[in-house]
């Protein structure tokens, strides 16, 4: 796994072993990098399910001015910041461990962009979006994503999120709310 674009560009991240976590494809990251590329320049991001932290990292090498990511199993937060050390982005991330959706609101902050990736055969995505709505951790005109299998539908409307957007990759989808 690799850095696909900014500052950061083909530096290479390590990833949780085992199973567990499904990195996003390269093909999709980069779609959903360019498609946020207007919005990246100083945003503030933060990365659900974090994982290896790719996404997040990915955000501060094109431009976010913070990320933070989070992520419940040690494997993963040890990974995260490995991969924050590799890439001297200590200063600019933080990793910590709650469960999601559970722990929703102890979130510090807010973000103009969000980013959750839970794993496939997650199923209370109502939970976790009504969670960050009502938690109001997205700043005013910012974005949420999901990452999610193709076959799960979304709600048109959760809390104050309206969907804006669908996009397939494969078994892969991206919704885009704001």
């Amino acid at each position: 796994m690799r850095i696909i674009a900014g500052t950061m560009r083909g530096q290479r991240l390590e990833a949780p072993s085992g199973d567990r976590v499904r990195p996003t494809l390269d093909r999709v990251r980069e779609s959903l990098f360019n498609i946020l590329a207007p919005r990246m320049e100083g945003a503030t991001f933060l990365d659900l399910y974090a994982g290896s932290g790719a996404n997040g990292i990915e955000a501060l090498s094109r431009g976010a001015s913070r990320a933070v990511f989070i992520d419940n199993h040690p494997e993963s937060a040890r990974c995260i910041r490995k991969n924050l050390a590799t890439t001297k982005c200590e200063d600019r991330g933080a990793c910590m461990s709650y469960r999601l959706p559970e722990d929703i609101r102890r979130i510090p902050g807010t973000f103009s962009l969000i980013f959750a990736d839970p794993p496939f055969d997650f199923t209370d995505y109502g939970a976790l979006l009504e969670g960050i709505s009502a938690a109001d951790l997205l700043a005013p005109g910012g974005q949420l994503i999901v990452e999610h299998g193709f076959k799960t539908d979304l709600p048109e409307t959760v809390g104050r999120f309206q969907r804006l957007q669908e996009r397939r990759y494969g078994k892969t989808e991206l919704t885009f709310y704001a």
